[in-house]
Formats: C-alpha cells, structure tokens, sequence
C-alpha cells in the first residue's frame, strides 16, 4: 500500500506560479510511475503529467506544455508539479497518482491516489 498526500494548492493570479508536492508512504521500497490529474467542475478527471518510474521520461497533455513540469526526489518520496503561466482554465482539483506505469495517461493504470489539492487560477 501506498499513501499520497498532496499540497502546494491555492489561489494565484494569471499568469503566476504554483508548485504542488506529493509525499508518498508506505511502500515507498517500490518505485512507481507517477502521474497529477485534474478535475475541474462539472468535467472528467483528466491527465496532465506523468514520470516514469526511473524518472527518465515525461508526458504531458498538450495544453500545459512548456508550462508544466513535473519531476520527484526519490530520497524525499516525493514528486512535484511546477505550474508556471498559469490560466483560469487551469483550476481545478489536482490529484497525485502511482501505478505500474503502462499506460501513464489512462485514469485505470493508477493504483494509489492521493485526496487531491485545490488550484484557482483568477482572471
């Protein structure tokens, strides 16, 4: 079992910046892809950045390219999501998530989510 708690969350003009941590726990012996969703009102869940479980290669959804970055410190267990430009049509709740990293963009290929952290991007 693995344990995820997010933060880093809040309330940020266009335009500005958010970093959001994931602290894992638990099995932290077993290295997992790591991915951050979203969910913004009334719409799906959805992916935005994933790391391969060796932290060689990043994926990203089109619309936060060149904005986005995600990265981890495997001695802290921990993976970050760096949020710069951000647009009002980036709020939403964001979600960390591991799994075996097969299919980094599918919402099934995770096994262990955390209770996800608030962004509100104002115009």
């Amino acid at each position: 079992q693995v344990q995820l708690v997010e933060s880093g969350g809040g309330l940020v003009q266009t335009g500005g910046s958010l970093r959001l941590s994931c602290v894992a726990s638990g099995r932290t012996d077993v290295r997992y892809a790591m991915g951050w969703f979203r969910q913004a009102p009334g719409k799906e869940r959805e992916f935005v950045a994933a790391l391969t479980r060796s932290g060689q290669y990043t994926f990203y959804t089109d619309s936060v390219k060149g904005r986005f970055t995600i990265s981890r410190d495997n001695i802290r267990h921990t993976v970050y999501l760096q949020m710069d430009s951000l647009q009002p049509e980036d709020t939403a709740v964001y979600y960390c998530a591991a799994g075996p990293g097969f299919e980094y963009r599918r919402i099934t290929d995770y096994n262990y989510w955390g209770q996800g952290t608030q962004v509100t991007v104002s115009s």
